[in-house]
Parts: C-alpha cells; sequence; structure tokens
C-alpha cells in the first residue's frame, strides 16, 4: 500500500528531516454529518474546524443534541463524515475504506469508555493485550508491553485479577492501560468517569493529568463541568457547530 492510498497529507507527513514540524494529531476542516431519521433529515454536525496540536488536553463539551457524540464517532473513526476534512497524526482518513479505518483506529487512536468494556473472563494482563493481538504482535512482545502499561496507571500488582475482582477505579485503569497499550497518537475518553463514584473519578482524572504531562494527548467528552475544567482547553458545541473554544488560564 503506497502513501496515496492511506491518504498520506502533503508536505508535513513526507518530510522526514528533523527539523520538519509534527502535524497536528487531529485537524477538522468544515465537517458535516447528516443522517435520515425516518423522514427527517438530522444535520448533527454543521462545518466543524478544530486543531488538536500534540500534548493538548481538551474537553468537548456540549447539550443533548448538540453533536458532541457524533463529533467523537468521526474523530475515533467510528464514523464518517458526509462532508469536509479530516487529517489524523498527519493522514487524511475521511474517505477511506473501512479495512483502511480500522487500521488507523487501532494504531493512532486509544479509547477509554464509561462501561471499561473489559472482558469478564481474562485477566487484566490479558484484557490490556488484545490491541495487540489484533495487530498481530507476537505474545512474548504483547505481554510485556501490557505489563509495562498496567505497572503505569498503577496495577502492576493486579495483573492476573480478572474484572470482578477489581473495583470501578482498577477496572477503568486496566481499560486506560489497554488505550495506552499501542501507543497511539490521541488518548479519546467518553464520559471516564461517568461510572465511578467521585473520589474514584478524581483519581482517574488526576491519572488522565499525570499521562498528559508525560506527553500524550488527551481528548475527553463529557457533560460534567467540573470535569471539563480540569481540561487545559474546553470546546462547547451546540447545535452542531462550535460555539465557544477556551483555554484555561494557568
Amino acid at each position: 500500500m503506497t502513501d496515496r492510498d492511506l491518504g498520506m497529507a502533503g508536505p508535513a507527513a513526507n518530510d522526514s528531516s528533523p527539523a520538519a514540524k509534527a502535524p497536528p494529531v487531529i485537524r477538522v476542516e468544515g465537517i458535516t454529518k447528516e443522517y435520515q431519521i425516518g423522514s427527517e433529515l438530522v444535520r448533527a454536525l454543521r462545518g466543524v474546524d478544530l486543531v488538536i496540536e500534540r500534548n493538548e488536553y481538551v474537553a468537548v463539551m456540549g447539550p443533548s443534541g448538540s453533536g458532541k457524540s457524533t463529533f467523537m464517532n468521526v474523530i475515533g473513526c467510528l464514523d464518517v463524515p458526509t462532508a469536509g476534512s479530516y487529517w489524523l497524526n498527519g493522514q487524511a482518513v475521511e474517505s477511506l475504506e473501512e479495512d483502511a479505518l480500522a487500521r488507523i483506529r487501532n494504531r493512532e487512536i486509544g479509547f477509554v469508555f464509561q462501561s471499561f468494556n473489559l472482558l469478564p473472563r481474562a485477566s487484566a494482563l490479558e484484557n490490556v493485550q488484545l490491541p495487540l493481538l489484533y495487530s498481530g504482535v507476537p505474545r512474548p512482545q504483547r505481554r510485556a508491553r501490557a505489563a509495562e502499561m498496567l505497572e503505569r496507571v498503577g496495577l502492576g500488582a493486579r495483573m492476573d485479577h480478572q474484572p470482578n475482582e477489581l473495583s470501578g477505579g482498577q477496572r477503568q485503569r486496566v481499560a486506560i492501560a489497554r488505550a495506552l497499550v499501542t501507543r497511539p497518537a490521541l488518548l479519546l475518553a467518553d464520559e471516564p468517569t461517568g461510572a465511578l463514584d467521585t473520589k474514584t473519578g478524581e483519581e482517574i482524572m488526576a491519572l488522565f493529568a499525570e499521562l498528559q504531562a508525560q506527553g500524550q494527548t488527551v481528548m475527553l467528552v463529557t457533560h460534567e463541568p467540573e470535569i471539563a475544567q480540569q481540561a487545559h482547553r474546553q470546546v462547547f458545541l451546540r447545535d452542531g457547530k462550535i460555539e465557544r473554544d477556551e483555554r484555561r488560564i494557568a
């Protein structure tokens, strides 16, 4: 497969010189998403433009029906836009076929969900290895990297435990370790504290801040202002458009 087949974006993707500036993790221009419900045409996204640079920590907010879930699905390569352009880590992805999207999704994006989405009969170590298994990474490397990620999220002593032997916060840490195991360009979290009590939620948010401080780009989707305020940048969606884009003053 050639660079053209993968939709590599212009000079930034092809310039390998040390001085070349790395492309943004996310660049979307004029993204729209429309779909039909019965006789009604729903315009979920209406011309969204956004750039997220490396090592940013961004929260996406909006009321019900604002388009934030649709936007997350487009950013996560789980859905394709009706129109507009989307570059993920320098690759144009809006017109790729599903197989190519799946490969990029597995390589470039680590997903963290509210409901954890762990295999109930698998150990923490086995759960974290899954993305590497799908990528064809040999077993010894899978185990070593999964163990490294579990250590990174503070669960080195819980590697052999199944989800029902872990607390809610520990299960979310396993999910975060699984999201990190492919060393993705973007950590994408959907309501990551929604199933957790306040204290545990604060611990998970502290972990996101720690990961960002170590260089990880983080984007979270939330309806909770107190959660969004912990990000360095807040993007507010309303009626399928960006209403506000604010940066926290340190």
